[in-house]
């Protein structure tokens, strides 16, 4: 197994890639779901339709969930990225002293 394959979140920086990606990914399964719920609501009333309605809007809310966690979980991670970069700028400059 490749070192990558063991430990490919090596950095802040691959991390916060990953996180990019998951939360373009999610809008997107997002957007369909939303795509799937207006299919649902349009189509005619029975008990099954309903429940289809019900589970799709809970699918709508869990992901936008979702969604919003990636969003804090990217801030966090260019903020740890900020400040590492500050805390390293700043030994630099301790070290040329």
């Amino acid at each position: 197994m490749s070192r990558k394959a063991q430990h490919p979140f090596e950095s802040i920086e691959s991390a916060h890639e990953f996180v990019e990606l998951l939360a373009e990914s999610i809008q997107e399964a997002l957007a369909e779901v939303r795509e799937h719920l207006n299919i649902a609501k349009a189509a005619p009333k029975s008990i099954q339709a309903d429940r289809r309605v019900e589970a799709l809007t809970l699918t709508v809310y869990k992901m936008e969930n979702l969604a919003s966690h990636t969003t804090k979980s990217r801030r966090l991670l260019n903020d740890l990225r900020t400040l590492r970069r500050l805390l390293f700028s700043e030994r630099g400059e301790s070290a040329e002293e």
